[in-house]
């Protein structure tokens, strides 16, 4: 999974445990915090619903990947269908 997380949102732990409403706010209005940790990158905070979306999308991305395989290789797999197990 790809994400592009905005730098300008960037928050301290100490700040997300004492402000999370307004944290909450800043990933409703920019899509995603960054919660630092030790001055390093630790969490990403983001809605639910963009999990979802990224969740369909990488299934997607499998069908497509399936379907181009299948396609490359539908000869051997004609074989292996008649063969009995």
């Amino acid at each position: 999974m790809t994400m592009m997380v905005n730098t300008a949102n960037m928050v301290s732990m100490t700040e997300a445990n004492q402000n999370f409403s307004k944290i909450a706010h800043m990933v409703d209005a920019s899509g995603s915090v960054v919660i630092m940790k030790n001055n390093a990158p630790k969490y990403v905070l983001i809605e639910y619903k963009q999990v979802e979306e990224e969740a369909v999308a990488s299934d997607e991305e499998v069908m497509a990947v399936t379907e181009r395989l299948m396609h490359k290789n539908m000869e051997a797999l004609k074989v292996l269908a008649k063969r009995k197990y």
